[in-house]
């Protein structure tokens, strides 16, 4: 499974770029192949200064050895090897009107002290952050993201979407991150799923991405915006930031793990904001944005 699953994230890794290089129209991503001292390594890909897209990565990795004691505590669980492999991207528009976009889809494998594996699990999901609220942009992510999860088991959408509404909560600010789509983990074997069920459930989903977001780009990539819509969209990245540093379990797993900090800090904007008691202006187009921040949206 650890061997199908790394060949589609390869495989897709390249889909997902092509994708949004035919959308950018003049940057291209980079290469930047790594290799972790303790086993494993990955492959990089980010794209910065664009026409379209201001900072992006599509980043695979595949890491494996002994789990740290922090991962060994998060387990519950005494030493352990183990192999986890998954593709994680960020993009980062520069024209306030269109959304960043998240996405990660990842397989975790542990083993006994004969190799065998004694655990393992899928993990992954995509969700939508605007700047601006376009609804009609929300309503396509979604409806695109309850298309693929449909095929596999009417009940994974509404599972899984406030799964993903609960997770991508900055609780200290009480405010979602932006406006949901998909989250699963720790996707284990059961009479219902086998693993190769889940697995097919989860590319379903990845393979979905393209068709989620790039329409999304298109229809707002041109739209005019002026300097406050951008010093708008710089201080709601900061948020971003901050859920990213404060909360995400993926880039805590990696700093515990001994990732490769570039890679790990790659879904960091370019340009940020944090201006001291921001508040948007009343009526405006800003704090429709925030008003449907403050609690989770039915868009279907």
């Amino acid at each position: 499974m650890k061997n199908k699953f790394y060949t589609y994230i390869q495989n897709l890794q390249d889909q997902i770029v092509a994708g949004l290089e035919t959308v950018e129209g003049k940057a291209k991503f980079r290469e930047d192949i790594w290799v972790r001292p303790e086993g494993g390594g990955g492959r990089t890909r980010v794209i910065e200064n664009g026409n379209v897209i201001e900072k992006g990565g599509v980043n695979i990795s595949a890491v494996h050895g002994k789990l740290p004691d922090s991962m060994q505590k998060l387990f519950n669980v005494g030493e352990a090897d183990f192999f986890a492999c998954g593709l994680s991207l960020v993009i980062h528009p520069k024209n306030p009107m269109v959304p960043t976009v998240h996405a990660n889809w990842r397989y975790f494998e542990m083993y006994d002290d004969n190799g065998n594996v004694i655990n393992s699990w899928f993990g992954g999901g995509q969700d939508l952050t605007p700047y601006y609220l376009f609804e009609e942009d929300g309503k396509h992510f979604h409806q695109t993201c309850k298309t693929a999860c449909d095929k596999h088991n009417p009940e994974f959408y509404p599972k899984y979407k406030k799964q993903c509404d609960a997770y991508f909560w900055n609780a200290h600010r009480n405010e979602a991150r932006g406006l949901g789509g998909l989250f699963f983990d720790y996707c284990k074997e059961t009479e219902g799923m086998k693993m190769e069920d889940w697995f097919n459930f989860v590319t379903e989903v990845g393979n979905s991405f393209l068709e989620a977001y790039v329409p999304i780009v298109e229809k707002r990539k041109d739209l005019p915006f002026t300097a406050e819509q951008r010093t708008w969209q710089e201080i709601r990245r900061g948020r971003y930031v901050e859920f990213n540093l404060v909360h995400d379990k993926g880039t805590l797993f990696g700093l515990k793990t001994n990732g490769r900090i570039e890679s790990i800090l790659m879904s960091l904007p370019p340009h940020v904001q944090w201006v001291y008691d921001h508040h948007p202006e009343v009526g405006s187009e800003e704090e429709k944005l925030i008003k449907v921040l403050e609690s989770p949206v039915d868009w279907i």
